[in-house]
Protein backbone atom coordinates (compact mmCIF):
# COMPACT_ATOMS: atom_id res chain seq x y z
CA UNK A 1 0.00 0.00 0.00
CA UNK A 2 1.30 3.76 -0.77
CA UNK A 3 1.93 5.83 1.59
CA UNK A 4 -0.52 8.63 -0.06
CA UNK A 5 -3.46 5.85 -0.03
CA UNK A 6 -2.13 5.10 3.75
CA UNK A 7 -2.28 8.76 4.61
CA UNK A 8 -6.07 8.88 3.02
CA UNK A 9 -7.27 6.23 4.97
CA UNK A 10 -6.24 7.60 8.56
CA UNK A 11 -8.11 10.56 7.73
CA UNK A 12 -11.06 8.70 7.18
CA UNK A 13 -10.36 6.82 10.02
CA UNK A 14 -9.67 9.93 12.39
CA UNK A 15 -13.76 10.80 11.04
CA UNK A 16 -15.54 7.55 11.79
CA UNK A 17 -13.58 7.90 15.52
CA UNK A 18 -14.63 11.98 16.27
CA UNK A 19 -18.32 10.85 14.85
CA UNK A 20 -18.88 8.01 16.60
CA UNK A 21 -16.66 8.86 19.89
CA UNK A 22 -16.70 12.45 21.92
CA UNK A 23 -13.09 13.32 21.13
CA UNK A 24 -12.51 16.77 19.57
CA UNK A 25 -11.34 15.53 15.74
CA UNK A 26 -8.53 18.56 16.48
CA UNK A 27 -6.71 16.16 18.92
CA UNK A 28 -7.31 13.23 17.01
CA UNK A 29 -5.76 14.45 14.11
CA UNK A 30 -2.54 16.17 15.68
CA UNK A 31 -1.75 12.74 16.99
CA UNK A 32 -2.67 11.09 13.24
CA UNK A 33 -0.37 14.20 12.03
CA UNK A 34 2.43 12.85 14.25
CA UNK A 35 1.66 9.24 13.53
CA UNK A 36 1.22 9.42 9.69
CA UNK A 37 4.26 11.95 9.36
CA UNK A 38 6.49 10.20 11.27
CA UNK A 39 5.94 6.62 10.83
CA UNK A 40 4.72 6.85 7.12
CA UNK A 41 6.10 9.92 5.37
CA UNK A 42 9.32 9.96 7.43
CA UNK A 43 9.03 13.65 8.75
CA UNK A 44 10.71 15.48 12.13
CA UNK A 45 8.78 17.88 14.30
CA UNK A 46 9.74 20.94 12.22
CA UNK A 47 8.00 19.16 9.08
CA UNK A 48 4.66 18.04 10.84
CA UNK A 49 4.73 21.47 11.92
CA UNK A 50 4.77 22.95 8.76
CA UNK A 51 1.11 22.66 8.22
CA UNK A 52 0.24 24.19 11.11
CA UNK A 53 -1.87 26.94 10.31
CA UNK A 54 -1.05 29.76 12.66
CA UNK A 55 -2.45 32.38 10.93
CA UNK A 56 -5.91 31.08 10.79
CA UNK A 57 -5.03 30.41 14.31
CA UNK A 58 -4.20 34.07 15.11
CA UNK A 59 -7.59 35.15 13.17
CA UNK A 60 -9.52 32.93 15.18
CA UNK A 61 -8.31 34.11 18.91
CA UNK A 62 -8.58 37.87 17.94
CA UNK A 63 -11.86 37.55 16.16
CA UNK A 64 -13.46 35.73 18.57
CA UNK A 65 -11.63 37.91 21.54
CA UNK A 66 -12.46 41.03 20.70
CA UNK A 67 -16.19 40.45 19.52
CA UNK A 68 -16.51 38.97 23.29
CA UNK A 69 -15.90 41.84 24.49
CA UNK A 70 -18.47 43.48 22.25
CA UNK A 71 -21.04 40.64 23.41
CA UNK A 72 -19.95 41.66 27.24
CA UNK A 73 -20.34 45.46 27.00
CA UNK A 74 -23.76 45.42 24.78
CA UNK A 75 -21.93 46.81 21.36
CA UNK A 76 -23.44 43.53 19.77
CA UNK A 77 -27.26 44.01 20.63
CA UNK A 78 -26.31 47.83 19.67
CA UNK A 79 -25.59 46.91 15.92
CA UNK A 80 -28.32 43.95 16.03
CA UNK A 81 -31.06 46.94 16.68
CA UNK A 82 -29.24 49.27 14.63
CA UNK A 83 -29.81 46.84 11.70
CA UNK A 84 -33.32 46.19 12.18
CA UNK A 85 -33.92 49.78 12.21
CA UNK A 86 -32.06 49.67 8.85
CA UNK A 87 -34.33 47.47 6.98
CA UNK A 88 -37.23 48.86 9.22
CA UNK A 89 -37.73 45.78 10.98
CA UNK A 90 -37.83 43.50 8.29
CA UNK A 91 -35.86 40.32 10.00
CA UNK A 92 -35.99 38.45 6.76
CA UNK A 93 -34.07 41.40 4.64
CA UNK A 94 -31.23 41.13 7.12
CA UNK A 95 -29.89 37.58 5.75
CA UNK A 96 -29.65 39.23 2.32
CA UNK A 97 -27.93 41.75 3.95
CA UNK A 98 -25.39 40.19 5.16
CA UNK A 99 -25.30 38.12 1.82
CA UNK A 100 -24.34 41.46 -0.28
CA UNK A 101 -22.30 43.35 2.69
CA UNK A 102 -19.74 40.36 2.38
CA UNK A 103 -20.22 40.07 -1.11
CA UNK A 104 -19.14 43.78 -1.77
CA UNK A 105 -16.18 43.35 0.72
CA UNK A 106 -14.81 40.89 -1.47
CA UNK A 107 -15.77 42.15 -4.58
CA UNK A 108 -13.67 45.24 -4.12
CA UNK A 109 -10.47 43.20 -2.78
CA UNK A 110 -11.46 42.12 0.38
CA UNK A 111 -9.79 38.73 1.33
CA UNK A 112 -12.64 36.39 1.74
CA UNK A 113 -11.79 35.23 5.16
CA UNK A 114 -11.56 38.29 6.26
CA UNK A 115 -14.73 39.72 5.11
CA UNK A 116 -16.10 36.60 7.18
CA UNK A 117 -14.30 37.99 10.25
CA UNK A 118 -15.78 41.45 9.56
CA UNK A 119 -19.41 40.58 9.17
CA UNK A 120 -19.85 36.73 10.52
CA UNK A 121 -19.48 37.79 14.54
CA UNK A 122 -22.52 40.18 13.66
CA UNK A 123 -24.52 38.40 11.52
CA UNK A 124 -24.76 35.51 14.47
CA UNK A 125 -25.70 37.86 16.80
CA UNK A 126 -28.18 39.06 15.12
CA UNK A 127 -29.68 35.35 14.79
CA UNK A 128 -29.02 34.16 18.07
CA UNK A 129 -31.03 37.58 19.34
CA UNK A 130 -34.26 36.93 16.44
CA UNK A 131 -34.34 33.18 16.21
CA UNK A 132 -32.49 32.96 12.94
CA UNK A 133 -31.18 29.38 11.60
CA UNK A 134 -27.27 29.70 12.47
CA UNK A 135 -26.96 28.02 9.69
CA UNK A 136 -28.91 29.94 7.51
CA UNK A 137 -27.53 33.03 8.45
CA UNK A 138 -23.85 31.66 8.42
CA UNK A 139 -24.11 30.23 5.00
CA UNK A 140 -25.69 33.76 3.48
CA UNK A 141 -22.42 35.23 5.29
CA UNK A 142 -20.19 32.56 3.12
CA UNK A 143 -21.75 32.52 0.43
CA UNK A 144 -21.55 36.30 -0.38
CA UNK A 145 -17.88 36.44 0.53
CA UNK A 146 -17.57 34.15 -2.54
CA UNK A 147 -19.89 35.30 -4.79
CA UNK A 148 -18.11 38.64 -5.08
CA UNK A 149 -14.51 36.86 -5.17
CA UNK A 150 -13.96 36.58 -8.46
CA UNK A 151 -14.62 39.84 -9.43
CA UNK A 152 -11.81 41.44 -12.20
CA UNK A 153 -10.25 43.26 -9.23
CA UNK A 154 -10.98 41.05 -5.95
CA UNK A 155 -8.22 39.09 -4.58
CA UNK A 156 -9.49 35.26 -5.62
CA UNK A 157 -10.01 36.60 -9.19
CA UNK A 158 -6.76 38.34 -9.44
CA UNK A 159 -4.91 35.39 -8.86
CA UNK A 160 -7.28 32.96 -10.92
CA UNK A 161 -6.73 35.49 -13.64
CA UNK A 162 -3.30 35.52 -13.59
CA UNK A 163 -3.12 31.97 -13.40
CA UNK A 164 -4.69 31.30 -16.50
CA UNK A 165 -2.76 34.15 -18.44
CA UNK A 166 0.66 32.05 -17.26
CA UNK A 167 -0.36 29.17 -18.66
CA UNK A 168 -1.52 31.24 -22.05
CA UNK A 169 -5.27 29.73 -21.51
CA UNK A 170 -8.02 31.69 -22.73
CA UNK A 171 -9.49 33.49 -20.10
CA UNK A 172 -12.96 35.52 -19.72
CA UNK A 173 -12.69 37.44 -16.26
CA UNK A 174 -16.28 38.52 -16.29
CA UNK A 175 -17.76 35.16 -17.10
CA UNK A 176 -15.09 33.97 -13.71
CA UNK A 177 -17.61 37.30 -11.76
CA UNK A 178 -20.75 36.16 -13.35
CA UNK A 179 -20.25 32.46 -12.67
CA UNK A 180 -19.26 32.47 -9.43
CA UNK A 181 -21.40 34.96 -8.20
CA UNK A 182 -24.79 33.42 -10.30
CA UNK A 183 -23.52 30.17 -8.56
CA UNK A 184 -23.63 31.74 -5.00
CA UNK A 185 -26.57 33.28 -5.24
CA UNK A 186 -28.52 30.67 -6.21
CA UNK A 187 -27.51 28.81 -3.51
CA UNK A 188 -28.11 31.03 -0.79
CA UNK A 189 -31.68 31.33 -2.10
CA UNK A 190 -32.03 27.57 -1.70
CA UNK A 191 -30.79 27.62 1.65
CA UNK A 192 -32.42 30.78 2.49
CA UNK A 193 -36.21 28.46 2.09
CA UNK A 194 -34.86 25.18 3.21
CA UNK A 195 -33.52 27.17 6.68
CA UNK A 196 -37.14 28.92 7.55
CA UNK A 197 -37.07 31.91 5.15
CA UNK A 198 -40.36 32.21 3.73
CA UNK A 199 -40.93 32.02 7.57
CA UNK A 200 -39.40 35.36 8.14
CA UNK A 201 -41.23 36.66 5.20
CA UNK A 202 -44.86 35.69 6.93
CA UNK A 203 -43.95 37.16 10.11
CA UNK A 204 -44.21 40.73 9.18
CA UNK A 205 -42.05 43.37 10.66
CA UNK A 206 -40.33 43.73 13.94
CA UNK A 207 -40.83 47.16 16.01
CA UNK A 208 -38.27 48.60 17.36
CA UNK A 209 -38.12 51.29 20.35
CA UNK A 210 -34.98 52.68 21.46
CA UNK A 211 -33.17 49.73 20.97
CA UNK A 212 -35.60 47.40 22.18
CA UNK A 213 -38.81 45.45 20.61
CA UNK A 214 -42.16 47.06 21.08
CA UNK A 215 -44.61 45.39 23.06
CA UNK A 216 -42.22 42.20 24.15
CA UNK A 217 -41.96 40.93 21.19
CA UNK A 218 -45.21 42.22 19.29
CA UNK A 219 -44.92 41.98 15.34
CA UNK A 220 -46.45 43.84 12.83
CA UNK A 221 -49.23 42.49 10.98
CA UNK A 222 -50.32 40.17 13.18
CA UNK A 223 -53.43 38.09 12.40
CA UNK A 224 -53.04 34.22 11.75
CA UNK A 225 -52.24 31.85 14.79
CA UNK A 226 -48.42 32.20 13.18
CA UNK A 227 -47.67 35.52 14.62
CA UNK A 228 -49.28 35.93 17.93
CA UNK A 229 -47.60 36.75 20.26
CA UNK A 230 -44.01 37.10 18.35
CA UNK A 231 -44.08 33.32 18.39
CA UNK A 232 -41.80 32.36 15.58
CA UNK A 233 -42.70 28.58 14.77
CA UNK A 234 -40.59 26.26 13.38
CA UNK A 235 -37.60 28.12 14.10
CA UNK A 236 -36.78 29.04 17.61
CA UNK A 237 -39.08 31.96 19.54
CA UNK A 238 -38.36 36.12 19.28
CA UNK A 239 -37.80 36.74 23.39
CA UNK A 240 -39.99 38.99 25.12
CA UNK A 241 -37.22 41.16 26.34
CA UNK A 242 -33.71 40.38 24.22
CA UNK A 243 -31.04 39.78 26.65
CA UNK A 244 -27.48 39.94 25.82
CA UNK A 245 -25.83 37.64 23.12
CA UNK A 246 -23.24 36.40 25.43
CA UNK A 247 -25.65 35.95 28.64
CA UNK A 248 -28.56 34.48 27.04
CA UNK A 249 -29.44 31.29 27.23
CA UNK A 250 -28.14 28.36 24.94
CA UNK A 251 -30.67 27.74 22.16
CA UNK A 252 -30.58 26.08 19.06
CA UNK A 253 -32.41 28.18 16.52
CA UNK A 254 -33.96 26.00 12.97
CA UNK A 255 -34.34 22.70 15.29
CA UNK A 256 -36.83 22.87 17.31
CA UNK A 257 -40.53 24.28 17.18
CA UNK A 258 -41.71 26.79 20.10
CA UNK A 259 -44.41 26.04 21.09
CA UNK A 260 -47.39 28.26 20.33
CA UNK A 261 -48.72 30.12 23.23
CA UNK A 262 -52.23 29.86 24.92
CA UNK A 263 -54.69 32.92 24.51
CA UNK A 264 -54.02 33.82 28.13
CA UNK A 265 -50.23 34.05 27.75
CA UNK A 266 -50.86 36.04 24.70
CA UNK A 267 -53.17 38.04 26.25
CA UNK A 268 -50.59 39.04 28.71
CA UNK A 269 -47.58 39.87 26.51
CA UNK A 270 -49.81 42.15 24.19
CA UNK A 271 -50.71 44.11 27.23
CA UNK A 272 -47.82 44.13 29.09
CA UNK A 273 -44.61 46.18 28.01
CA UNK A 274 -41.10 45.28 28.36
CA UNK A 275 -39.38 47.77 31.50
CA UNK A 276 -37.92 51.10 29.95
CA UNK A 277 -34.49 49.77 31.41
CA UNK A 278 -34.43 46.79 28.87
CA UNK A 279 -36.05 49.11 26.01
CA UNK A 280 -32.49 51.50 25.95
CA UNK A 281 -29.07 50.68 24.36
CA UNK A 282 -27.65 53.85 25.02
CA UNK A 283 -24.30 54.70 23.37
CA UNK A 284 -22.09 54.04 26.60
CA UNK A 285 -18.04 55.07 26.08
CA UNK A 286 -17.36 51.33 26.04
CA UNK A 287 -19.81 50.78 23.30
CA UNK A 288 -18.73 53.88 21.13
CA UNK A 289 -15.14 52.49 21.77
CA UNK A 290 -15.61 48.92 20.67
CA UNK A 291 -17.69 50.46 17.27
CA UNK A 292 -14.47 52.59 16.90
CA UNK A 293 -12.35 49.27 16.96
CA UNK A 294 -14.40 47.26 14.84
CA UNK A 295 -14.28 50.19 11.97
CA UNK A 296 -10.66 50.42 13.03
CA UNK A 297 -10.45 46.75 11.99
CA UNK A 298 -12.04 47.40 8.65
CA UNK A 299 -9.80 50.07 7.55
CA UNK A 300 -6.76 47.89 9.08
CA UNK A 301 -7.79 44.89 6.83
CA UNK A 302 -9.30 46.29 3.69
CA UNK A 303 -7.14 49.59 3.38
CA UNK A 304 -4.33 49.15 5.18
CA UNK A 305 -3.74 45.49 4.49
CA UNK A 306 -2.58 44.28 7.88
CA UNK A 307 -3.66 40.68 9.31
CA UNK A 308 -7.24 40.41 10.51
CA UNK A 309 -5.78 38.61 13.32
CA UNK A 310 -3.53 40.60 15.02
CA UNK A 311 -5.17 43.94 14.65
CA UNK A 312 -7.88 41.78 16.19
CA UNK A 313 -6.05 41.05 19.12
CA UNK A 314 -4.69 44.32 19.69
CA UNK A 315 -7.71 46.33 19.40
CA UNK A 316 -8.91 43.08 21.64
CA UNK A 317 -5.80 44.00 24.68
CA UNK A 318 -6.33 47.89 24.31
CA UNK A 319 -10.13 47.70 25.07
CA UNK A 320 -9.67 45.16 27.48
CA UNK A 321 -6.66 47.24 29.31
CA UNK A 322 -9.44 50.66 29.38
CA UNK A 323 -12.43 48.91 30.97
CA UNK A 324 -11.16 46.26 31.96
CA UNK A 325 -14.25 44.77 34.37
CA UNK A 326 -16.31 44.65 30.46
CA UNK A 327 -13.46 42.23 29.38
CA UNK A 328 -12.71 39.82 32.03
CA UNK A 329 -14.48 37.11 30.88
CA UNK A 330 -13.36 37.76 27.43
CA UNK A 331 -10.63 35.37 27.06
CA UNK A 332 -12.86 32.69 28.79
CA UNK A 333 -15.15 33.13 25.58
CA UNK A 334 -12.76 32.30 22.71
CA UNK A 335 -13.91 29.44 20.75
CA UNK A 336 -10.92 27.27 21.92
CA UNK A 337 -13.01 23.73 21.16
CA UNK A 338 -13.10 25.27 17.22
CA UNK A 339 -9.59 26.14 17.38
CA UNK A 340 -8.59 23.23 18.38
CA UNK A 341 -10.91 20.95 15.93
CA UNK A 342 -9.35 23.76 13.14
CA UNK A 343 -6.00 23.85 13.67
CA UNK A 344 -5.44 19.99 14.02
CA UNK A 345 -7.36 19.06 11.00
CA UNK A 346 -5.28 21.63 9.13
CA UNK A 347 -2.17 20.42 10.76
CA UNK A 348 -2.65 17.00 9.06
CA UNK A 349 -3.86 18.10 5.65
CA UNK A 350 -0.36 20.00 5.75
CA UNK A 351 1.04 16.78 6.15
CA UNK A 352 -0.70 15.30 3.38
CA UNK A 353 0.63 17.87 1.13
CA UNK A 354 3.95 17.91 2.75
CA UNK A 355 4.36 13.81 1.34
CA UNK A 356 2.67 14.48 -1.60
CA UNK A 357 -0.63 12.98 -1.36
CA UNK A 358 -2.79 15.72 -2.81
CA UNK A 359 -0.26 16.00 -6.26
CA UNK A 360 -0.76 12.43 -6.01
CA UNK A 361 -4.51 12.48 -6.47
CA UNK A 362 -4.80 15.11 -9.01
CA UNK A 363 -1.99 13.38 -11.17
CA UNK A 364 -3.41 10.50 -11.18
CA UNK A 365 -6.70 11.91 -12.37
CA UNK A 366 -5.21 14.36 -14.82
CA UNK A 367 -3.60 11.29 -16.20
CA UNK A 368 -7.08 9.40 -17.47
CA UNK A 369 -7.98 9.84 -21.07
CA UNK A 370 -11.52 10.49 -21.22
CA UNK A 371 -11.32 14.78 -20.69
CA UNK A 372 -14.81 15.05 -19.76
CA UNK A 373 -14.45 12.42 -16.95
CA UNK A 374 -11.01 13.98 -16.13
CA UNK A 375 -12.67 17.05 -15.60
CA UNK A 376 -15.67 16.56 -13.18
CA UNK A 377 -13.09 14.43 -11.19
CA UNK A 378 -10.77 17.60 -10.94
CA UNK A 379 -13.43 19.20 -9.81
CA UNK A 380 -14.65 16.77 -7.05
CA UNK A 381 -10.63 16.95 -6.00
CA UNK A 382 -10.69 20.69 -6.00
CA UNK A 383 -13.97 20.96 -3.86
CA UNK A 384 -13.01 18.28 -1.40
CA UNK A 385 -10.19 19.27 -0.86
CA UNK A 386 -10.37 22.66 -0.33
CA UNK A 387 -12.94 21.95 2.38
CA UNK A 388 -9.92 21.29 4.03
CA UNK A 389 -7.32 23.34 2.74
CA UNK A 390 -6.66 26.79 0.89
CA UNK A 391 -8.84 27.02 -1.52
CA UNK A 392 -6.24 29.55 -3.78
CA UNK A 393 -3.77 26.78 -3.44
CA UNK A 394 -6.11 24.37 -4.68
CA UNK A 395 -7.01 26.50 -7.55
CA UNK A 396 -2.96 27.12 -8.23
CA UNK A 397 -2.75 23.38 -8.61
CA UNK A 398 -5.57 21.98 -10.16
CA UNK A 399 -6.04 24.96 -13.00
CA UNK A 400 -1.91 23.49 -14.34
CA UNK A 401 -3.18 20.02 -13.93
CA UNK A 402 -6.17 20.53 -16.21
CA UNK A 403 -3.60 21.93 -19.22
CA UNK A 404 -2.92 18.78 -20.65
CA UNK A 405 -6.02 17.82 -22.26
CA UNK A 406 -7.41 21.83 -22.41
CA UNK A 407 -4.66 22.20 -25.13
CA UNK A 408 -6.92 18.47 -26.89
CA UNK A 409 -9.73 21.04 -27.51
CA UNK A 410 -12.64 19.18 -26.77
CA UNK A 411 -13.22 21.30 -23.60
CA UNK A 412 -13.61 25.14 -23.29
CA UNK A 413 -10.59 26.43 -21.06
CA UNK A 414 -13.03 29.24 -19.60
CA UNK A 415 -15.78 27.02 -18.61
CA UNK A 416 -13.40 24.73 -17.23
CA UNK A 417 -11.30 27.28 -15.08
CA UNK A 418 -14.81 28.58 -13.67
CA UNK A 419 -15.85 25.22 -12.94
CA UNK A 420 -12.44 24.54 -10.77
CA UNK A 421 -12.85 27.97 -9.60
CA UNK A 422 -16.23 27.76 -8.32
CA UNK A 423 -15.65 24.00 -7.22
CA UNK A 424 -12.81 25.19 -4.97
CA UNK A 425 -14.36 27.72 -3.17
CA UNK A 426 -18.12 27.17 -2.58
CA UNK A 427 -17.01 24.46 -0.19
CA UNK A 428 -15.74 26.65 2.30
CA UNK A 429 -19.05 26.71 3.98
CA UNK A 430 -17.48 23.60 5.51
CA UNK A 431 -16.37 24.19 9.11
CA UNK A 432 -12.61 23.23 8.35
CA UNK A 433 -12.07 25.81 5.79
CA UNK A 434 -11.13 28.85 7.00
CA UNK A 435 -14.73 30.88 6.12
CA UNK A 436 -17.00 27.96 7.69
CA UNK A 437 -14.69 28.10 11.01
CA UNK A 438 -14.94 31.45 11.52
CA UNK A 439 -18.98 31.07 11.49
CA UNK A 440 -18.98 28.21 13.53
CA UNK A 441 -16.21 30.52 16.32
CA UNK A 442 -18.71 33.54 15.91
CA UNK A 443 -21.93 31.89 16.84
CA UNK A 444 -23.07 32.71 20.27
CA UNK A 445 -25.66 31.21 22.46
CA UNK A 446 -25.98 27.88 20.00
CA UNK A 447 -24.82 24.21 21.15
CA UNK A 448 -21.40 24.11 18.63
CA UNK A 449 -21.33 20.31 19.12
CA UNK A 450 -24.97 20.37 16.97
CA UNK A 451 -23.85 23.83 14.58
CA UNK A 452 -20.76 22.17 14.14
CA UNK A 453 -22.15 19.17 12.98
CA UNK A 454 -24.67 20.82 10.86
CA UNK A 455 -22.13 22.78 8.68
CA UNK A 456 -20.29 19.39 8.04
CA UNK A 457 -23.61 17.72 6.65
CA UNK A 458 -24.25 20.75 4.99
CA UNK A 459 -21.06 21.31 3.65
CA UNK A 460 -21.01 17.49 2.69
CA UNK A 461 -23.76 17.94 0.34
CA UNK A 462 -22.55 21.34 -1.28
CA UNK A 463 -18.99 19.22 -2.11
CA UNK A 464 -21.35 16.25 -3.40
CA UNK A 465 -23.80 18.41 -5.74
CA UNK A 466 -22.02 21.37 -6.46
CA UNK A 467 -18.70 20.39 -8.91
CA UNK A 468 -21.52 17.81 -10.75
CA UNK A 469 -23.92 20.79 -11.54
CA UNK A 470 -20.85 23.33 -12.59
CA UNK A 471 -19.52 20.63 -14.61
CA UNK A 472 -22.63 20.13 -16.39
CA UNK A 473 -23.54 23.71 -16.58
CA UNK A 474 -19.92 25.24 -17.78
CA UNK A 475 -17.56 22.23 -18.56
CA UNK A 476 -19.83 19.55 -20.90
CA UNK A 477 -21.31 22.76 -23.33
CA UNK A 478 -17.60 23.53 -24.04
CA UNK A 479 -17.44 27.35 -23.07
CA UNK A 480 -14.47 29.15 -24.25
Amino acid sequence: MSPELISILVLAVVFVIATTRSINMGALAFAAAFAVGTLVADLDADGIFAGFPGDLFVVLVGVTYLFAIARSNGTTDWLVHASVRLVRGRVALIPWVMFALTGALTAIGAVSPAAVAIVAPIALSFAARYGISPLLMGAMVVHGAQGGGFSPISIYGSIVNGIVEREKLPGNEVTLFLASLIVNLVIAAVVFVACGGLRLWRQGSVTEVDGGVEGAGALEGRGGSEGDGGALKGRGELRDQPQPTGTGTTTDPGTHPSPSPSPTTTATREATPAPTASLSLPLTPPRIATLLSLVALVVAVLVLDLDAGLTAITLAVVLSAIWPDDSRKAVGEIAWPTVLLICGVLTYVGVLDEMGTITWAGEGVGGIGVPLLAAVLLCYIGAIVSAFASSVGIMGALIPLAVPFLAQGEIGAVGMVAALAVSATVVDVSPFSTNGALVLAAAPDVDRERFFRQLMVYGGIVVAVVPAVVWLLMVVPGWG
